[in-house]
């Protein structure tokens, strides 16, 4: 059964800045993917420990989708959604 989401304030702010092709996979693809094995993603450590990083590419250009799981509700917390150049930094000042 997969797990429920929900989502930072910030990942529609996030969504926008994506191009509309990659909009329609994260929603379509990427989050159903993260929905249903949501330990698939990397698993992120030092101060950024918790949190899980699924990877994907689209027209040669790398991007993240960063989350935590809540294990007793069954509910993915997605935190942001975004190209990978600066992401971690990002997300770093999201989550203090």
């Amino acid at each position: 059964m997969p797990y429920k989401d929900a989502y930072h304030p910030r990942v529609k702010s996030d969504v926008k800045r994506l191009d509309k092709p990659v909009t329609r996979d994260v929603y379509n693809i990427h989050l159903d993917k993260i929905l249903n094995a949501p330990y698939s993603g990397e698993k992120l450590y030092g101060d950024l420990e918790g949190v899980f990083s699924y990877h994907f590419r689209k027209s040669n250009v790398d991007y993240r989708i960063a989350y935590f799981i809540d294990e007793t509700a069954r509910v993915v917390h997605v935190v942001m959604i975004g190209k990978r150049e600066n992401f971690y930094e990002i997300l770093r000042r999201r989550l203090s």
